[in-house]
C-alpha cells in the first residue's frame, strides 16, 4: 500500500542528518589537506571524529533496524526496486569496515601516513557518493512505497537513536541548519529537553573546537 499524499512522508530530519554528515567530511577533508596539521593527532583526539562516528552510527543502525526492512516488505514483487534496496544496503554495509580501519590506524603510533590518508579518502568518497545515491534514489523511492505509518515508526526510532546522546547529537544535528529546520526538528521534543538544549547543550557545543586535537574524552 502506497501513500495517498506524496507530502505524507517529511523527510526533514534525514535531510538535516544528511547534511551534518556532509558538513563534517569537509572538516576532515580541511585536516586531511592541510600541509600544517598531523592528521593521525588530530582524528585520533579531536572530538569531531567521535561525535561524527556516534551520529552516522545513530543514523545507520536506524535504517538497518526501520527503515530498510519496511522498504523491502513494501518493495515485495518489484525485482528493479529490490535490487536497488540491495545495492544501497551494500553501500551502507561498506562505510563501516573503512570507518574501523581508521581506528586501527589511529590508534598505531607507527601507521602509515599515506595508508591513513587512503583511508580516510575512501571513507570521505563512499559516504558522500552513498548519500547522494540515498537522495536521487531511494528518498523518491520511499515517498513511493511508504505510508506515512511507516515512515513514523522510522523517524521514531532515528529520533531515539539521537536521542541516546541527545546532549551532544542534537546540538551537532541542528548545527547550521535552516531556522525553519531547526523549528521542525525541536517541535516534537518535549519542553525540558528544548530548553537543556537551547540553555545548555548549545552553548557548550559552540564553546567547543571539535575539530582540534586534544579535546576528545
Amino acid at each position: 500500500m502506497q501513500s495517498d499524499r506524496p507530502d505524507a512522508i517529511d523527510l526533514t530530519l534525514v535531510w538535516a542528518m544528511h547534511d551534518a554528515l556532509r558538513r563534517e567530511l569537509a572538516h576532515m577533508d580541511r585536516i586531511t589537506t592541510a600541509s600544517d596539521l598531523d592528521t593521525q593527532s588530530v582524528l585520533a583526539t579531536a572530538a569531531g571524529w567521535k561525535m561524527f562516528k556516534l551520529a552516522l552510527h545513530a543514523h545507520q543502525t536506524a535504517e538497518d533496524d526501520a527503515l530498510w526492512p519496511a522498504l523491502r516488505r513494501s518493495l515485495a514483487g518489484r525485482p528493479q526496486e529490490l535490487a536497488l534496496l540491495e545495492v544501497l544496503e551494500a553501500e551502507h554495509a561498506a562505510i563501516r569496515p573503512v570507518i574501523e580501519a581508521i581506528d586501527g590506524a589511529l590508534a598505531d603510533p607507527n601507521a602509515d601516513p599515506l595508508r591513513l590518508g587512503d583511508l580516510t579518502d575512501a571513507l570521505a568518497t563512499g559516504l558522500a557518493g552513498h548519500l547522494e545515491h540515498e537522495e536521487d534514489r531511494a528518498l523518491p523511492l520511499i515517498q513511493r512505497a511508504l505510508t506515512a505509518e511507516q515512515w513514523s515508526q522510522f523517524d521514531h526510532v532515528h529520533a531515539q537513536r539521537i536521542a541516546r546522546d541527545a546532549p551532544v547529537l542534537l546540538p551537532w544535528l541542528l548545527d547550521g541548519a535552516a531556522e525553519a529546520t531547526v523549528a521542525k526538528l525541536l517541535a516534537p521534543l518535549p519542553a525540558a529537553t528544548v530548553a537543556a538544549c537551547t540553555d545548555e547543550w548549545l552553548p557548550a557545543y559552540i564553546a567547543l573546537d571539535r575539530w582540534s586535537p586534544g579535546i576528545a574524552d
